[in-house]
């Protein structure tokens, strides 16, 4: 099986947009043909993306999903019963809910809010996180993952960084030494704060940056302009 990311969209539900998401934060990456460069999800993708909406439904975090589908033990049975234990409590919740609304249609005044508390959920989800991470924790994938993640606020604080310095080239060429020193220093910080970051994700990153509406705004708040600037600057970069 091979997907393009327009087929695994229509295959999922995902947008395409959002797969791009997944893969700019390493949460479900393509694989990439080594003779053509051809990005394409296979059958082992698709069973990832199913877990990945199984959690996303469970309200987990991105972060989350991505540290428990990283174990390198990681039990697909396993998960699945939990993930059913947590689905059942979920529709218990919602049921309550339903009875209540129904209460209500029928003109019953109740002042029943039991059924909004969602603390036994949240429990049990975070239960499941925190033995994931007691049971794997000493891996060396997981202490990657958290090194890269201990300060979120040196990482945004870097990353803005950059983002001023590309606003304020933004008026000059994107091929000059100082752009392109620019993006190198991107490419690497983004290889040491997030995941390894190829010329072919770069390109992709890139691409993003004018194509996706989100990401041009958020660029463009350093300067109107900075987004169109970055990805003509990546282009040249990786030759493309």
């Amino acid at each position: 099986m091979r997907l393009s990311i327009s087929e695994m969209a229509k295959l999922t539900g995902v947008s395409i947009r959002t797969l791009h998401h997944y893969d700019h934060i390493g949460l479900l990456c393509p694989e990439t043909a080594v003779d053509s460069g051809y990005r394409w999800y296979g059958a082992a993708d698709v069973e990832k993306m199913q877990q990945i909406l199984f959690y996303r439904e469970l309200d987990f975090p991105l972060k989350d999903i991505r540290d428990i589908l990283a174990d390198p033990q990681y039990d697909k049975q396993e998960a699945l019963r939990r993930q059913r234990q947590l689905l059942l409590l979920k529709r218990e919740r919602l049921d309550g809910l339903l009875e209540l609304l129904d209460a209500n249609l029928k003109g019953e005044r109740t002042m029943e809010f039991q059924g909004f508390n969602a603390s036994e959920l949240e429990q049990a989800r975070r239960q499941y996180a925190d033995e994931a991470k007691a049971r794997w924790g000493h891996t060396d994938t997981w202490k990657e993952s958290q090194e890269k993640n201990t300060d979120a606020t040196t990482q945004a604080e870097g990353m803005n960084d950059i983002f001023r310095r590309a606003a304020a080239l933004r008026q000059g060429d994107p091929a000059s030494p100082e752009a392109q020193a620019l993006v190198k220093e991107w490419q690497d910080f983004v290889s040491a704060n997030y995941y390894q970051c190829t010329d072919e994700i770069l390109a992709g990153l890139g691409e993003m940056y004018t194509a996706d509406e989100r990401f041009q705004k958020n660029l463009d708040r350093f300067g109107e302009g900075t987004a169109a600037f970055l990805s003509a600057a990546i282009k040249v970069y990786c030759g493309k």
